[in-house]
């Protein structure tokens, strides 16, 4: 049976609240110790919010998983509170390898990286930073900023320019100290939210923990198109696994297959006939976490003569 646990680390001087669960066999198991994943969610998300079916899983096949709330969200500290950075998250996922590696039992040559819409980018620029990641799973990536910006405005012409907008009030707030000015994550079609793509709402709702909180500190929209984690996917020398929808309205699959062309041998690519929320429930959630699996079996070799760099485009 998987036991868990609450862990917390810290992030630039601020406590961040995580799960540790342990491995329920030693399918993985090396001299070192055994693999662990260490994961976050997307924009706005809590780690209550959809993550805990993949980390049990991951758990039940073998592996260590350490699931964590950024900074300002869930159960961790900070402030301002719904405040996505993506500077701060990635610092984050640093923070949470460096606990990862001090968990007794844990190899620290053999993390897992795992990130999701948002955090599916974030997971590129931390692994290039710190190339001691032995695997990279990314699940329906937001890869490029720009690019969804642009099937915002393709969509909803009109909507871009009230949300920036907002963004420019709630950047006012901080230099004047005020309380932030927040607006919805996710919202009907037509709706003032990030995220307003046809069942988007009902997507999100259906996974929501007791911890989500369908607001985002407005300023998040003007960093949206400078967060751009498939450009340096050139430089990876991870072995990554791409995951995405072919019907995805929220994170662009153009872009996801973009990156893990540029990551060269090392990328391989999954594409599954689902919009952007389909993989945290049901049968495609299973198909997803089965294909991380086996992705991890084929790169986590104990025997360091056998692991490969295989790469598969589909």
């Amino acid at each position: 049976m998987t036991k868990q646990r609450e862990l917390t680390f810290s992030s630039s001087g601020t406590r961040c609240a995580a799960q540790h669960l342990t491995a329920s066999s030693d399918t993985f198991l090396g001299e070192r110790g055994l693999p662990c994943v260490v994961m976050a969610h997307g924009f706005g998300g809590t780690r209550d919010t959809g993550l805990l079916p993949f980390a049990e899983g991951f758990a039940a096949a073998g592996l260590d998983v350490v699931v964590f709330d950024y900074r300002g969200f869930g159960n961790s500290e900070g402030s301002p509170r719904q405040r996505v950075s993506y500077r701060r998250q990635r610092a984050d996922y640093h923070a949470a390898i460096a606990a990862a590696r001090q968990i007794d039992g844990v190899d620290p040559e053999r993390i897992v990286l795992w990130g999701t819409s948002y955090s599916g980018g974030h997971v590129l620029p931390v692994a290039v930073a710190d190339q001691r990641i032995a695997t990279i799973l990314s699940l329906t990536p937001a890869m490029d900023g720009l690019a969804a910006l642009g099937a915002i405005v393709r969509r909803h012409p009109r909507k871009l320019a009230p949300l920036v907008g907002h963004g420019l009030r709630d950047a006012a707030h901080a230099l004047l100290h005020r309380e932030p000015h927040r607006i919805p994550i996710v919202g009907e079609p037509e709706s003032t939210s990030v995220i307003s793509s046809p069942g988007a709402l009902e997507g999100y709702l259906a996974l929501a923990g007791p911890t989500w909180r369908n607001e985002v500190c407005a300023r998040a929209i003007l960093e949206v198109a400078i967060n751009r984690p498939g450009r340096v996917a050139h430089q990876l020398r991870t072995p990554l696994l791409v995951q995405y929808g072919e019907r995805d309205a929220v994170a662009p699959p153009a872009a996801a297959k973009r990156a893990a062309a540029k990551a060269g041998r090392y990328g391989e690519v999954r594409a599954y006939p689902v919009d952007h929320f389909d993989v945290y429930q049901g049968p495609w959630q299973h198909r997803a976490l089965t294909d991380q699996i086996e992705f991890l079996h084929q790169h986590l070799s104990t025997n360091p003569a056998t692991t490969t760099t295989k790469a598969i485009h589909t």
